[in-house]
């Protein structure tokens, strides 16, 4: 007994120190604990693109310096001298100065970032884990020229804008020299996409299991106008509604979302995929999404209701092989005819054409008719109408208009041209990769040619005559549409000191 009683002095002795009082407040963490929640709530407007207040809060250093204002924004060991402190304080109205136009942080977050200041506010982040700061004055340093995901022309086609490392470079088209680059925080840029009317280039990516972040840039001013951070990993397949007044992409959450274009507040969220969502496309008026995932599914969403309306293709299991990767929307040349009016001629527009409501459904109002092509993991590019016109069967594919001739390996995307006639796919397996363009309704296809390399991304020209296509080995390859014949190329590699290459 007395061996027992001296056992559990001995082990309560070694225990106690271990243990926090109430009025000692556990170690906050800056690397494990603070260093997220900027991440996800601070740095979309404070960051060296975007330092709104003069403030940026991307690098620990940064933390300690004053804005506009002249405020300090950490004071070390004095919270409540910390600028910071001050401006994610809730008031009675329950609305806080920071982060500007979202919610408060939560009380959670709060105490912790005021606990981290009152114990020194110190950089507890692994020497391992430290990189150096990357932004305009410190842009990307190219050892080899980057994997290159995405490609985008502008609508007037002068520029052509390539994916890279925490940035978005944009090229002249005519001489391929290199204009501007727009860097940005996140890492992995996935997907970038001009609006409609060329006047802004938006972008998703993130920084894997950290943080996703939409961009949008104004490319003629180099100004980044919209940064915001979405989910804790890197985001997906970026695509505009046709009126510009939102984007859309897929996540690692299995969501697929949307923002306003010129707030960056959400607008839609639909969770019914069941693994990543990896591409998107809006319908012609805007009023449907469709996205596509590595579930094997295409999946319909009304954007003003944020609903899922239907599996576009069949969710019969084994009835496609594999995880589907891209989605595009078959663009439509609005028709027109001639009347005669008073005597005059003139040219009116047709009515559009309107889905053929399925019998099953009667009174629904029809909605305007779409094609959409998806392709992924099997290789074989599937064309299918938007919206449903057959009575619903279990395990149907009525949807499904035509396959087109299998591709070797994976595709990554697909793109039409601008009247829809025509559409470029490309694909990768074991180190090659191939780019071709298929007649949209008899499926004839044209290979390109002298491609080196794993294709990730295609991007057709305004004009329709070129196409331009890269991937792994960081080369853009410029094609004739119509020959399929090389026409020329360039390495995506910007010149520094350490490369000497441009």
């Amino acid at each position: 007994m007395q061996i027992r009683s001296t056992l559990i002095a001995f082990f309560s002795a070694i225990a106690w120190p271990c243990v926090a009082t109430a009025d000692e407040p556990v170690s906050v963490s800056y690397y494990k604990e603070i260093r997220p929640i900027f991440q996800q709530n601070c740095n979309g407007c404070h960051q060296p693109a975007k330092p709104l207040g003069g403030f940026v809060m991307t690098t620990y250093g940064d933390l300690f310096k004053a804005g506009e204002r002249g405020k300090v924004g950490v004071v070390a060991l004095k919270p409540n001298e910390s600028y910071l402190v001050e401006q994610i304080k809730v008031h009675d109205n329950g609305k806080a100065e920071m982060p500007k136009n979202r919610d408060p942080l939560n009380p959670i977050q709060i105490k912790q970032i005021t606990d981290w200041i009152a114990q020194g506010a110190k950089d507890d982040t692994p020497a391992s884990a430290k990189v150096a700061a990357v932004d305009a004055a410190h842009p990307p340093i190219y050892l080899a020229p980057p994997v290159v995901t995405s490609l985008a022309f502008s609508p007037d086609g002068k520029t052509i804008a390539v994916a890279g490392y925490h940035e978005i470079l944009l090229y002249d088209s005519s001489t391929f020299a290199l204009q501007s680059r727009l860097i940005g925080i996140s890492e992995r840029v996935q997907s970038i996409a001009y609006s409609p009317d060329g006047k802004k280039l938006a972008a998703v990516g993130g920084a894997p299991g950290r943080f996703g972040e939409v961009q949008i840039w104004n490319p003629a001013t180099e100004k980044l106008l919209i940064s915001a951070p979405v989910t804790f990993d890197t985001l997906y397949g970026i695509s505009w509604s046709p009126d510009g007044k939102a984007v859309a992409f897929g996540c690692s959450d299995n969501t697929v979302r949307a923002v306003d274009s010129l707030t960056g507040k959400q607008i839609l969220q639909m969770g019914t995929h069941s693994d990543w969502a990896l591409a998107t496309t809006f319908a012609q008026d805007g009023l449907h999404l469709v996205s596509v995932g590595r579930d094997m599914s295409m999946k319909l969403t009304e954007v003003a209701t944020q609903r899922f309306v239907d599996n576009v293709t069949s969710i019969t299991p084994g009835a496609l092989k594999g995880g589907l990767m891209a989605v595009e929307r078959r663009p439509t040349v609005e028709a027109t005819r001639t009347v005669r009016l008073f005597g005059a001629t003139i040219q009116v527009h047709a009515p559009k054409r309107m889905q053929k409501v399925p019998p099953d459904t009667p009174g629904v109002p029809p909605k305007v008719y779409d094609e959409i092509l998806s392709a992924g993991s099997d290789g074989v590019p599937r064309l299918y109408k938007m919206h449903r016109e057959q009575k619903r069967e279990i395990g149907d594919d009525a949807n499904k208009i035509r396959e087109y001739e299998k591709m070797p390996g994976r595709i990554a995307t697909v793109a039409f041209n601008g009247d829809g006639t025509k559409f470029a796919a490309v694909s990768s397996l074991d180190g090659k990769g191939e780019v071709r363009i298929y007649d949209t309704n008899s499926a004839a296809k044209i290979v390109r040619e002298k491609v080196t390399g794993p294709v990730y991304a295609v991007a057709w020209h305004p004009n329709g005559k070129l196409i331009a296509s890269a991937g792994f080995d960081g080369v853009v390859w410029l094609h004739d549409s119509a020959s399929g014949k090389l026409m020329n190329s360039f390495v995506v590699l910007p010149k520094t000191a350490k490369t000497g290459a441009e």
